[in-house]
């Protein structure tokens, strides 16, 4: 999915279950985990394992791409007996 960031934004520490690729592809990013922040300007590429905690700020705004797989990862639908949906759209 594609997510702007307006300036000041910011998707504030999180984890998903599936791994997660973060590509900047306009504007300056600063991109959080383990301790350690990161500007992440254009090109930028960033890998998070599943259950890995991050966060993206941008104080002037940014685009970024963000990729999720395998989807859906295991455990994403909570509550469940297992990690699959019960019917999906085309």
């Amino acid at each position: 999915m594609l997510v702007d960031l307006h300036a000041g934004q910011s998707l504030g520490e999180h984890q998903v279950k599936e791994h997660a690729w973060i590509v900047v592809v306009d504007g300056l990013a600063r991109i959080s985990s383990g301790g350690e922040d990161v500007e992440a300007p254009v090109g930028t590429l960033a890998h998070f394992e599943p259950d890995e905690r991050h966060a993206i700020t941008s104080p002037d705004g940014a685009r970024i791409l963000l990729l999720l797989a395998p989807w859906p990862g295991e455990g994403h639908y909570r509550g469940t007996l297992d990690s699959s949906p019960t019917s999906v759209s085309r």
